[in-house]
């Protein structure tokens, strides 16, 4: 862009400099407000994005009184002007966020400031002040994308195992297929790593790596090593957040993974904490970079109730119990986390060797003369109610077959037209994420059951969006007929996608809910010397 004199700009200004000039003005005064920058900031912060976008002077109009209580529409106003003046190459969501990032960066404390002041609130007002506090930052300075997470769609659905959770995730923007073959032309990753590495804080991003100048994070010690604290820029849930170990280690669950979790609700009593299983297929997404999940959200696992309970010799102050759960779940309390530990590592050994053929559970198999193992847990550890500890062991196998192939304790193929993905932490406690595709493809099996028969027929084509889901919706149909309203057949579909959801979790389960599977469950924790 040409730069205009001295005093001469602003005659020149075309209306969408001045609606640019104006969003910088009302953007730092929105920064002020949410107390991501200081009053000694307000005009280094103004001077930085008046370079950025190559202006010398700043708005000299009337401002609006009040600030809105999201940065988006004055961000958005930016980045249109952005790619006017070529700042970014394309108007395309992965473009305009990498723009986002660095705006929003220029209005942010350095990451040692953050720090110093999350370490503040936490020894003047407690680490639940201090948390509050700093998830405010990450949703104000836009690294949270509320206004994305905001479009998830939600729902509960009652089931045989409590009142479960479903969303239909539309917050990850999609990439479009010339960014797709651009990011598969770029050399593989070298620096950051991963999207968890320490490194990506205030790292530019590029096409196939998000930009990250809003993130900051938050040094804390598990077991004596060194951890990191951040939320999850897509919350599934309140508070999601991520922590992760200082250096690129892969996943592996050992006796320290539960020490670390242990340690972690000591510290924040007021969060859960979770890993995901460290073998493929029952393991989550990132395996490369340790990491958990955690936040403040009660799931329905957590109130699932116990259907047995067994006690242990060795541990007079602990209890195991067996709970109502549709995957198969082992909860040991105690008030010490020291008998806790102990008691949730020996489960874990034991499970990582125990075979019974008679529930189809091999812990190993033979592949070329070597043992692969296939039996890990997903733990979760809490604060109980009574001030003790709790932990959830939820067995896990990733053994598969020739009538499974993704696997026999994974969601099964007439399960696939709605999920197909692994069951992760986050499914396990009773939160569905469904992919995006089924926000459209739910409404128009609810148009069929609504009597739109042109559409039902159109389905019928192998290559139409809703054609894998015709048995199902023919399923429905018959049940229920095809003259609901549309109201009806909507509340209809969610009710289905909830009781499925559960069935899902039942396939990734273990022990089944039958006879031969809960004698099975008893039997294994009978041959860890506890008594019912």
């Amino acid at each position: 862009m040409s730069q205009t004199q001295p005093g001469a700009e602003a005659t020149e200004r075309t209306p969408e400099q001045q609606e640019a000039l104006h969003a910088i003005e009302r953007l730092v005064e929105f920064a002020l407000q949410k107390k991501l920058i200081e009053e000694a900031d307000y005009d280094y912060s103004r001077n930085l994005l008046m370079e950025q976008f190559g202006f010398s002077e700043p708005y000299a109009g009337e401002l609006h009184a009040t600030v809105p209580d999201s940065p988006q529409t004055m961000l958005d106003t930016l980045i249109d002007y952005g790619y006017t003046i070529g700042l970014i190459p394309e108007n395309s969501d992965t473009f305009r966020d990498l723009l986002d990032a660095k705006i929003m960066g220029h209005l942010m404390a350095r990451p040692s400031e953050v720090v110093r002041a999350f370490r503040h609130t936490e020894q003047t007002e407690g680490i639940e002040a201090a948390t509050s506090q700093f998830y405010d930052l990450s949703i104000n300075s836009n690294y949270i994308r509320m206004d994305r997470v905001s479009k998830n769609v939600y729902w509960t659905q009652d089931t045989a195992y409590g009142e479960m959770e479903i969303t239909i995730n539309l917050s990850k923007p999609e990439k479009s297929p010339k960014e797709i073959a651009m990011a598969k032309l770029l050399p593989p990753p070298v620096y950051p790593k991963c999207q968890l590495c320490r490194e990506n804080v205030g790292y530019a991003g590029r096409v196939n790596h998000p930009a990250r100048q809003n993130l900051r994070v938050i040094p804390l010690q598990l077991n004596n090593e060194p951890w990191l604290f951040q939320y999850s820029p897509y919350v599934y849930y309140n508070e999601h957040c991520i922590i992760f170990h200082h250096d690129h280690v892969p996943m592996k669950l050992t006796k320290d993974t539960l020490r670390r979790l242990l340690a972690f609700v000591q510290e924040y009593p007021h969060y859960f904490i979770g890993s995901n299983a460290d073998l493929p297929i029952v393991g989550g997404s990132i395996l490369t970079h340790d990491h958990f999940q955690g936040g403040r959200h009660t799931f329905a696992i957590q109130n699932a109730q116990p259907e047995a309970v067994f006690r242990h010799a060795d541990a007079p102050g602990l209890t195991l119990s067996l709970v109502k759960w549709p995957m198969s779940v082992m909860r040991l309390h105690s008030h010490d986390p020291a008998e806790l530990l102990e008691a949730g590592n020996a489960v874990y050994e034991a499970w990582k060797v125990y075979s019974d053929s008679t529930v189809e559970i091999e812990a190993f198999s033979e592949v070329d003369g070597e043992k692969v193992p296939h039996n890990t847990v997903t733990p979760i550890v809490r604060r109980s109610a009574d001030g003790g500890f709790e932990m959830d062991l939820v067995l896990r196998n990733n053994r598969t077959n020739d009538e499974h192939p993704e696997g026999i304790f994974h969601p099964h193929r007439e399960m696939h037209h709605l999920k197909k993905e692994n069951i992760g932490l986050i499914e396990v406690m009773g939160l569905a994420i469904l992919p995006g595709r089924l926000k459209q493809e739910l409404d128009g099996i609810a148009d069929i059951l609504a009597g739109n028969t042109q559409l039902a027929e159109a389905a019928q084509a192998a290559d139409h969006e809703l054609n894998k889901h015709v048995p199902w919706t023919e399923q429905l149909k018959q049940g229920h007929g095809s003259s609901l309203t549309k109201e009806e057949a909507v509340t209809l579909v969610q009710q289905q996608v909830g009781l499925k959801f559960s069935e899902i979790l039942e396939h990734a389960g273990v022990y089944k809910h039958d006879e031969a599977g809960r004698q099975a469950f008893r039997r294994f924790v009978s041959s860890m010397g506890y008594t019912e």
